[in-house]
């Protein structure tokens, strides 16, 4: 078993270099940031209502967070507050079981982000093409790699541009669709819960889609542990973050599907970007318009999050010893992996393809392997690590240990199950693939001197 200090290895002088260029963000920021990572905006959930009926999607999006994102959020408050290192759950997982289980979990995360990335770049020129429908092919294509340039940009600047755009993104969405919600009012005449599944469906049938949806929608709550040392006082922070964060989730998801539903009662007619059309019945067709650049707006936003936690993955691998200690190279102004940061948006940009969203429902059986291994690891290093400072600790004892550990371990089985025959068939291969690439990048004990003298 490592311990602490050999599980979280830095260069010394990586860390002055880092520290003399690197500007934190404060605690606002900072709350966009992870909002603007985890939710953004309610856009994207619009199939649940559908498949699963307008109750059961309700239902879902009100009960599923006690049973995956607060529980994960409480985990990871708690290992923030502990061990506030870069690549977060990644370093945790390998303090807590070593170095194989560790490398799995920066590297499935590190896989996962292509997925992502590539994702919100083309969702992001999908909506522009509802305004300009000659954006096709090699056009469409150019805008979407134009995008994750323009975001790479921000992301080599450090957290605090970074921060800065996503606050400035997240209002202007925010906004939006209280706006819409507000003018739903003089509309409500239909029960949004009814009826709570479709009519001649069982529940067992509508189960399944929309339960993985519910868990893409409140997943990730660990992952901005990846950038606690780019944080003002993150034992501090990371914990009121959160505290603001998941019910700004919920309600974000929440009120616009039960005010569209209330108003227009049309759930059958929902799917993939209907709260622009939504909104245009609700409020005519400036509304819509409104709604539909902050559909745009919150894909570009979590495209921006997304760099920046994510990158800090193969970052702090070749610190360990992994990966090159080249990706570990900070800039020499902004204090950022701006090695790692350009390559993983090189490869967004080889995904950023219409197709790519065929790829997504193997996403989330890679989210969910990681946040095994994070709730995991908090009941580990309560058990071998109880010197460690807490700031934060799970409330209510072992049973809110045990309720932060087997929830989340419960849904994750429930989803793995309910997959589709795509992600049943092609998840398993990914989450096969991090023991093989663990065999061919595996810690070599001459890597930390190279990475000593390269640094």
């Amino acid at each position: 078993m490592k311990t602490n200090s050999e599980a979280l290895p830095h260069s010394d002088k990586h860390k002055v270099a880092v520290a003399h260029a690197l500007k934190k963000v404060g605690l606002f920021s900072f709350v966009f940031v992870m909002y603007s990572y985890n939710t953004a905006g309610p856009f994207g959930l619009e199939d649940q209502v559908s498949t699963s009926g307008p109750g059961m999607a309700l239902i879902y999006q009100l009960v599923i967070p006690f049973f995956w994102c607060i529980p994960i959020s409480l985990v990871a408050a708690e290992l923030t507050t502990a061990m506030p290192v870069e690549g977060g759950f990644y370093r945790w997982t390998r303090a807590a079981f070593g170095d194989f289980w560790g490398f799995l979990a920066g590297w499935w995360n590190w896989c996962a982000s292509f997925l992502l990335g590539a994702l919100y770049a083309v969702l992001f020129t999908d909506y522009l093409t509802f305004y300009f429908p000659g954006l096709i092919g090699w056009k469409h294509y150019a805008v979407a790699v134009a995008v994750i340039a323009l975001i790479t940009y921000v992301n080599v600047r450090g957290i605090r541009v970074v921060g800065t755009v996503a606050t400035a993104l997240e209002l202007a969405v925010l906004a939006a669709v209280l706006l819409m919600c507000v003018m739903s009012v003089r509309m409500w005449h239909h029960n949004p819960f009814l009826p709570i599944i479709p009519p001649h469906k069982s529940v067992f049938q509508v189960f399944g889609v929309g339960f993985a949806l519910g868990l893409w929608l409140y997943a990730g709550y660990e992952q901005v542990s990846s950038v606690a040392e780019e944080v003002e006082n993150p034992q501090r922070s990371y914990p009121k973050a959160l505290a603001w964060v998941v019910p700004l989730s919920i309600a974000t998801y929440f009120l616009p599907t039960a005010c569209s539903l209330a108003a227009l009662g049309n759930w059958q007619e929902w799917g993939t970007g209907y709260f622009s059309q939504a909104a245009q019945l609700i409020g005519g067709p400036m509304l819509g318009f409104i709604i539909t650049i902050a559909a745009a707006v919150m894909n570009l936003s979590i495209l921006n999050s997304t760099v920046l936690t994510t990158t800090r993955m193969p970052s702090a691998m070749a610190e360990d010893g992994y990966l090159s200690p080249f990706l570990a190279r900070a800039h020499p102004r902004f204090g950022t992996p701006w090695i790692a940061i350009l390559l993983s948006a090189t490869i967004y940009c080889l995904l950023a393809t219409n197709n790519v969203k065929q790829l997504i429902s193997v996403y989330i059986w890679l989210r969910i392997a990681t946040s095994i291994l994070t709730v995991l690891s908090a009941w580990q290093l309560r058990r071998t690590r109880p010197d460690l400072p807490r700031s934060f600790r799970i409330p209510w004892g072992r049973a809110g240990l045990a309720y932060a550990v087997f929830a989340p371990l419960l849904m994750s089985g429930i989803a793995m199950i309910a997959s589709d025959k795509f992600a049943l068939k092609w998840g398993p291969v990914a989450i096969l693939l991090g023991p093989v690439a663990y065999l061919l990048f595996r810690r070599k004990e001459d890597n930390q001197l190279i990475q000593s003298s390269t640094l």
